[in-house]
């Protein structure tokens, strides 16, 4: 399936991090989310219902880590694939999350694929 709608490095703050020092506090991460679905209807329509809501998927993710916290971002990736693929129901999702915790390099990442 070609059509995708992508959400690029959304800038999220969640507890993450083996040791718990680093999860005392929420800490920036990037999200990057990759959706497929057909999107025919949803270009037939013109409708918003016949797709999926990217805004309301942002507003989602920014309010994901209230009240959570996760040791490994292998973890946090996968709890949000399947959160998006409960919730919005696209054929697959791709998750990137990137931290920023290695002085020398500008970011490490995580990348899950799921498909419903």
């Amino acid at each position: 399936m070609a059509d995708q709608i992508v959400i690029q490095d959304l800038e999220v703050f969640y507890r993450v991090g083996v040791p718990e020092e680093e999860r005392a506090g929420p800490q920036r991460l990037l999200l990057t989310v990759e959706l497929e679905r057909d999107f025919s209807a949803a270009a037939r329509a013109d409708d918003l219902a016949e797709t999926i809501d990217y805004h309301r998927l942002s507003r989602r993710l920014l309010n994901f880590g209230q009240g959570r916290e996760w040791k490994l971002i292998e973890t946090l990736a996968v709890d949000l694939a399947a959160m998006i693929l409960g919730e919005f129901q696209p054929a697959r999702v791709g998750v990137e999350v990137k931290k920023f915790v290695l002085p020398e390099a500008r970011w490490v990442a995580v990348r899950v694929s799921r498909r419903r």
